[in-house]
């Protein structure tokens, strides 16, 4: 099985939410956005860990950032193994193959990938260090920016790369920023668990929701705005999932099921 075919499947077992847009995508187009998804999903699953430690996770979202930053023009065979290989039985597939994502882009653009996903595995070391504790809004600001702005902004930086389009880049952030505050109200329970909270100190779900909305009428600009092609093609996806999840959370479902996720589909598929 090549790369390609082999990163979809990873994919598809990781996130049918991005799968579908992904999958859509041409040639060139899909390994990048394959690329950076994988790449950035590799840290968000230590991020989010349910066994690793705080000083842990940060100790090895440090180092990966490191790694990436090295690169010159590729990755050496043993690139990330002395840092994840004593965590290997413990890590998920998606993470100890990281350097098979990173190599997954073209040529041209892959540099643009590393960077991104190093500045924001720093970032995640920077709030496992302190346990994600979101004191204001500003703190919100920064989290939402550092885990999903930033990859508003490297899309839209592939799609410039890809076909030359234009976007507006405040729209962008808003973009990632709004999918991210959707999965926090959606994980808010799950958050509470593992004791962390990503609403500011007064904060509810009413201001939460507002976030949100704010967030999600820039991705909405932002998606607007694109001409048709495969940038409109991937983006209009996850945002209409996130509208749903918004919409059936604020109607007191846990999440969108299975059926209307389909039927959201549809709906875009007509379109």
């Amino acid at each position: 099985m090549d790369l390609r075919t082999d990163a979809l499947e990873i994919l598809k077992e990781t996130s049918r939410t991005f799968y579908i847009p992904i999958n859509q995508l041409p040639p060139r187009l899909q390994e990048a956005v394959a690329s950076a998804y994988l790449c950035m999903r590799a840290i968000d699953e230590i991020e989010d860990h349910p066994t690793l430690d705080n000083p842990t996770k940060a100790k090895l979202l440090k180092a990966i950032s490191l790694t990436l930053q090295a690169a010159v023009d590729g990755f050496s065979l043993d690139a990330f193994v002395s840092d994840l290989s004593p965590y290997k039985n413990t890590l998920e597939e998606v993470t100890v193959r990281i350097r098979e994502w990173a190599l997954l882009a073209p040529e041209s653009i892959a540099p643009r990938i590393w960077d991104a996903t190093a500045a924001m595995s720093d970032r995640m070391a920077y709030w496992a260090e302190r346990n994600w504790r979101v004191d204001t809004e500003a703190d919100l600001d920064r989290y939402t920016f550092g885990v999903a702005g930033a990859v508003g902004l490297l899309l839209s930086d592939l799609w410039s790369w890809y076909d030359g389009t234009q976007t507006n880049r405040t729209q962008a952030i808003g973009f990632g920023r709004g999918l991210q505050a959707v999965n926090i109200l959606r994980n808010h329970q799950e958050d509470g668990v593992r004791g962390v909270s990503f609403l500011p100190e007064g904060w509810q779900a009413p201001e939460m929701f507002a976030y949100a909305q704010r967030n999600l009428a820039l991705a909405d600009a932002y998606t607007d705005a694109l001409p048709v092609g495969p940038a409109l093609t991937f983006c209009r996806i996850p945002l209409a999932l996130a509208h749903g999840t918004l919409d059936a959370l604020a109607n007191g479902k846990e999440k969108l099921s299975r059926s209307d996720v389909m039927a959201l589909l549809e709906q875009l598929s007509q379109k």
